[in-house]
């Protein structure tokens, strides 16, 4: 995992397709630590992070990244005061109906994972009409992790899979990587290549942890609301320069660590 990178890299567009990364997972952090430097209610960096939310999707729709994968909501931030949690429902709200314009012109495609309880009617409702329009689209797949946390999410594959097998579906000597994969909310939808982290924070927050087995990690000190076009692309060239083995061994050639490496 490493911070901003301080190095000279070339501008983006010099970059080769191959480069990029298909997939980037999000974990958007810093909205209340933002608002509370700026002497702002909490709820108003919610606010300012839908901002950077638009900024991100349209640059990730201009750069012709297949999916955008958002942490917006955790199953762990029902612990938050109520006051709180009846905005960010507002604002989710809010943003699938006043969004839907732009994500069509931007042949996007909504995607939510997550379990629904507690999310209210309306709101469920909203998700729904804009995920059924751009069914469609074939541009970046906009994933919205809503109510979503690592381990509800194997816990809920694991059930299914049991479920399976006792109804005579499976074979427990059967069940592979793939077969748990299948049963994962985000079934179908390809591995992240590269998860950020805004707000300095070292750590996954049972985000897609299946999933990023093998994501690369980058992390920047920038909060939430301060994300821009730019600090993505400098997520993007860094991730481009980097030497992803996968547990095997740097090519000949290549600038990555040492092929005599024991790390991944």
């Amino acid at each position: 995992m490493s911070k901003t990178a301080t190095t000279a890299r070339h501008p983006i567009e010099e970059i080769p397709r191959d480069r990029f990364p298909k997939h980037i997972a999000v974990i958007m952090d810093g909205n209340g630590r933002w608002a509370q430097r700026q002497g702002l209610p909490r709820i108003e960096g919610h606010r300012r992070g839908v901002h950077s939310v638009r900024a991100t999707v349209e640059e990730c729709a201009r750069l012709k990244i297949d999916q955008l994968t958002l942490y917006c909501l955790s199953s762990e931030n029902w612990k938050r005061p109520q006051h709180e949690l009846d905005f960010l429902m507002h604002l989710l709200e809010q943003y699938m109906i006043e969004e839907r314009a732009t994500i069509m012109k931007q042949n996007v495609r909504v995607k939510i994972i997550g379990r629904r309880d507690g999310i209210p009617d309306q709101v469920q409702r909203e998700m729904d009409k804009t995920i059924e329009l751009s069914t469609a689209n074939t541009g970046t797949t906009l994933c919205l992790a809503i109510n979503y946390g690592g381990r509800a999410e194997m816990v809920d594959a694991v059930q299914c899979i049991a479920e399976g097998v006792q109804q005579g579906r499976l074979k427990a000597e059967d069940i592979t990587e793939a077969t748990i994969a299948e049963h994962l909310y985000t079934r179908g939808m390809p591995d992240p290549d590269l998860m950020i982290r805004t707000a300095g924070e070292m750590r996954i927050s049972n985000f897609l942890l299946w999933q990023v087995s093998y994501s690369e990690l980058w992390v920047t000190d920038l909060c939430w609301p301060e994300f821009r076009e730019e600090t993505l692309r400098d997520a993007i060239e860094n991730f481009a320069s980097r030497d992803r083995r996968f547990g095997g061994l740097t090519k000949p050639g290549s600038s990555g660590v040492d092929a005599c490496s024991s790390g991944d």
